[in-house]
């Protein structure tokens, strides 16, 4: 398996000797995926190996998921925790050296850093070669209904990052919806607020986890004049058409966030099980090894 190539490589890692692609270009690429005529489907791996197969398998982009990156080590995840913030860069740094698509990194809050540190690890991920970076503004260590950044401290990282690495896309999170279950009640007029500061302040997309109903779609569309970045939910017919629909909305981008790598889980133990139960099914279908990548594909993986 071999990543898609999105960009041109021009540049050679002198040690090595091993193409290097030109992350200036990938850069621009990933921000045109924004404004091309179909959403950027962006899935979230969880270290080298998920990044590698996923971009083998023709993905335009990758991004990163913190729960994933952060479970992997023992970590919960938004918590600000500094070895999920060194698992975060180390990991950027390999899917630089690796992938020749545009990635973009997810680094929760910003590791509980101010503006100075923010900024420091924005320009360290942009020069492992990220593309972009996913910031939110839900507080760590928060409950599911606990408070969020203010939005002018919030505005101050953002700002922080466009200083430091002016070329990344800044993918500013809104957890507002995440705040409620009754979608009657969530706060559209809050997250537009939060959407024009962190906007004004150099975002270069706004994302807005739990948004899911039509209704509020449709108003995040009209009323942000930025790419809207929504969360992949497959709803109860499975999903079919959710993405032609979510694209006839207006939205931009469709990230798919922690739910491959839950998934992986799910199928690990789900196989274990059959193993265990002795009835692993060689064809498919439940706990089934049908499709599943040989060792030394895998180990390709990693070349």
């Amino acid at each position: 398996m071999s990543a898609v190539n999105t960009g041109t490589d021009t540049t050679t890692d002198s040690e090595t000797q091993v193409p290097q692609p030109d992350r200036t270009h990938l850069t621009s690429t990933f921000h045109a995926l924004h404004h091309a005529d179909e959403p950027l489907l962006l899935p979230n791996a969880w270290d080298a190996a998920s990044a590698t197969a996923l971009a083998a398998a023709g993905f335009a982009a990758i991004g990163t998921t913190s729960l994933g990156v952060a479970a992997a080590l023992g970590e919960p995840d938004g918590q600000g925790s500094a070895r999920v913030r060194d698992a975060t860069v180390a990991l950027a740094r390999r899917l630089g050296s690796r992938l020749t698509c545009p990635y973009t990194v997810d680094i929760e809050g910003g590791f509980g850093g101010g503006p100075e540190e923010v900024g420091a690890l924005a320009a360290e991920l942009a020069e492992a070669g990220a593309s972009g970076v996913n910031l939110e503004d839900g507080l760590p260590g928060r409950t599911g209904d606990g408070p969020l950044v203010a939005a002018t401290r919030q505005a101050e990282l953002i700002r922080a990052v466009k200083e430091s690495a002016p070329g990344l896309y800044v993918n500013a999170r809104i957890d507002t919806h995440w705040l409620v279950d009754d979608a009657a009640t969530r706060p559209l007029d809050e997250t537009l607020a939060r959407a024009e500061t962190y906007l004004e302040a150099g975002a270069d997309g706004i994302f807005v986890p739990g948004a899911a109903d039509e209704r509020g779609i449709r108003t995040l569309v009209a009323d942000i004049p930025a790419p809207l970045n929504v969360l992949y939910t497959p709803g109860p017919d499975g999903g079919r058409g959710r993405l032609a629909r979510l694209a006839e909305l207006g939205v931009r981008r469709v990230s798919t966030g922690s739910l491959l790598f839950r998934s992986a889980l799910h199928a690990a133990v789900t196989l274990a099980e059959s193993v265990r139960a002795d009835g692993v099914d060689g064809e498919g279908g439940p706990g089934g090894l049908a499709g599943v990548p040989g060792y030394g594909e895998v180990q390709r993986l990693a070349e």
